[in-house]
């Protein structure tokens, strides 16, 4: 027996004749979307493999007509967004700043290779005579390194403020230990660390040190090194590299052949001298520890004897709004020993040597000289016609893992460990090693003279 209709379910006979017509639109609707949908199916069916192209653009044309315009708008600010992603892993390209700097790097360029920043501004490499290079690579250094971080640990000076690094200590270790000479000299010890790395490399070798003050009088103040095989030319003793009778004192240590000797310098005297007063005493391997870049220093160095325009890297404009004046303002910023165009360029638009001066001896108003871009240009000219061989010791490791904010590196060769390589970095001990060690880096050289 049917229940009674309910007082909540009865209804007008106008609102159930607008409810049976609904269904059945409702339904009449679905009927035909089934239809649609089992011929659809249908067709792709019989056309799976052979779909025509007009197949597709009319899917998709009905599929933006029914949507409206929201889709072309999406799509835009796709194609926007890509833009600006790509200006952002490319910008290196049109603007240098620091790798080091977190904000910089990951606030305006993100995270690509920070490796893109060594050289950027150029690297002025001094021709050889023949095309000649060094016989080791860099997994030579890497090798090298893993042998080396223990030894430096045990430096008796831990802090040599105003003497060499971690860098351009391992760099002169790995030369005298890869071209193992039967005798070394250098000229300027200050506190004996010098001595010592060059000890470490060359256990027996006999050392010869020219210092204007003997590292024993450091040992008052605080840590210092004296070598008991090792003779020294100092105090009222003290002996200029170009002031020894160099054949008379070879002989007396039994030394014949002169390209057995290894030379080290950092006595901050102009390099130029220097090489030409080696070269008179007939020895081949030079070592120069401050190699200043162009603009900076306190004397004429390798580096910037061979700053010139037709190297490349070399050569450099004074217009205050040049591409480069603008690099080196923004670079300024970031790296301490970064040279703006202010700096680099002196009276008359003279940016070789410092502002046009050929400086010597410390910076002595009494012995630099003011030469002519002729007079510079005829130096680099010399220099190419004795070389045998110019390499300059890289950084050992990129400013993201060294955290060092002094020397730019868009002004130097390629570090030995790579920003990224952490894990390399890590295992190569580099991690327990003080970050300030990695601050003293000036381009160290090493110089083969061809044979005369």
């Amino acid at each position: 027996m049917p229940l009674p209709p309910s007082s909540s379910t009865q209804r007008s006979p106008t609102k159930m004749l607008e409810r049976a017509l609904s269904s059945r639109r409702n339904a009449l609707y679905a009927d035909e979307a089934a239809a649609e949908n089992d011929a659809v199916a249908a067709d792709e069916s019989k056309t799976k493999k052979h779909l025509p192209i007009s197949f597709f653009t009319t899917r998709i044309t009905n599929y933006l007509t029914r949507t409206g315009p929201v889709w072309p708008c999406l799509l835009l600010l796709a194609l926007v967004l890509l833009l600006i992603f790509s200006l952002i892993f490319n910008s290196r390209r049109f603007v240098c700043v620091s790798p080091y700097d977190p904000v910089s790097r990951s606030g305006f360029f993100g995270f690509d290779g920070l490796e893109s920043d060594f050289g950027s501004l150029g690297v002025p490499w001094c021709r050889s005579k023949h095309g000649k290079t060094v016989e080791w690579t860099s997994k030579d250094l890497i090798k090298g390194l893993e042998v080396f971080v223990p030894i430096y640990e045990t430096r008796p000076i831990k802090n040599n403020q105003f003497g060499m690094g971690f860098d351009h200590s391992f760099g002169l270790w790995f030369i005298a230990q890869w071209l193992k000479p039967d005798l070394m000299i250098e000229s300027g010890a200050f506190k004996g660390h010098s001595t010592w790395v060059l000890r470490q490399a060359m256990p027996d070798t006999p050392i010869i040190t020219l210092t204007p003050r003997h590292p024993e009088k450091y040992l008052k103040k605080g840590p210092a090194y004296v070598d008991g095989n090792c003779t020294y030319f100092s105090g009222k003793d003290f002996l200029d590299f170009g002031s020894i009778d160099w054949r008379k004192l070879m002989k007396k240590h039994g030394i014949t052949d002169l390209g057995r000797v290894l030379i080290f310098f950092d006595d901050h005297q102009n390099e130029l001298k220097r090489v030409r007063q080696a070269l008179k005493a007939g020895f081949r391997h030079l070592v120069f520890e401050d190699n200043y870049d162009t603009g900076t220093g306190d004397h004429y160095s390798l580096r910037q004897i061979c700053d010139q325009p037709y190297i490349r890297g070399g050569g450099h404009s004074c217009f205050k709004d040049s591409d480069e004046a603008r690099i080196r303002s923004r670079r300024k910023k970031f790296w301490e020993k970064a040279v703006d165009i202010d700096e680099l360029c002196g009276p008359g638009e003279a940016w070789w040597g410092v502002r046009g001066y050929m400086l010597d001896d410390f910076n002595n108003s009494k012995s630099n000289k003011l030469i002519s871009f002729s007079e510079h240009f005829q130096n680099s000219r010399f220099v190419e016609s004795i070389l045998d061989v110019y390499w300059e010791v890289p950084p050992v490791a990129g400013p993201s893992l060294t955290h060092q904010t002094r020397y730019d590196p868009a002004r130097a060769v390629t570090p030995v460990v790579e920003d990224g390589r952490y894990g390399l970095f890590q295992r190569l001990g580099l991690t327990r090693l003080d970050p300030s060690v990695f601050n003293g880096y000036t381009q160290m050289a090493y110089l083969q003279i061809y044979k005369q």
